[in-house]
């Protein structure tokens, strides 16, 4: 069977041409009180995955200042048992 470039998976079509994804905006600098809290529990559920896991910048589109704020403040409430540390 001789090479086609054209029986490619389909993910390799857009690799070229025009399906670039738009750069995630930090959620914290545009807010005007951007202030993470241990406490909002709410808001930091948005910011883990659903085993349980602290979600990556690139995933989430936070600068790394808000990032590393907002880690420390999920390690903070899953100390003190506000969130659980494994999801079931």
């Amino acid at each position: 069977m001789a090479y086609n470039r054209n029986d490619k998976a389909d993910g390799a079509k857009f690799k070229r041409g025009g399906m670039r994804r738009r750069k995630k905006v930090c959620v914290f600098c545009g807010e005007k009180n951007g202030v993470i809290d241990y406490k909002d529990v709410n808001k930091l559920k948005r910011y883990v995955s659903e085993r349980g896991k602290i979600l990556p910048r690139r995933i989430t589109g936070n600068c790394a200042k808000h990032q590393r704020a907002l880690t420390v403040a999920i390690k903070r409430a899953r100390h003190i048992a506000l969130m659980p540390y494994t999801m079931e």
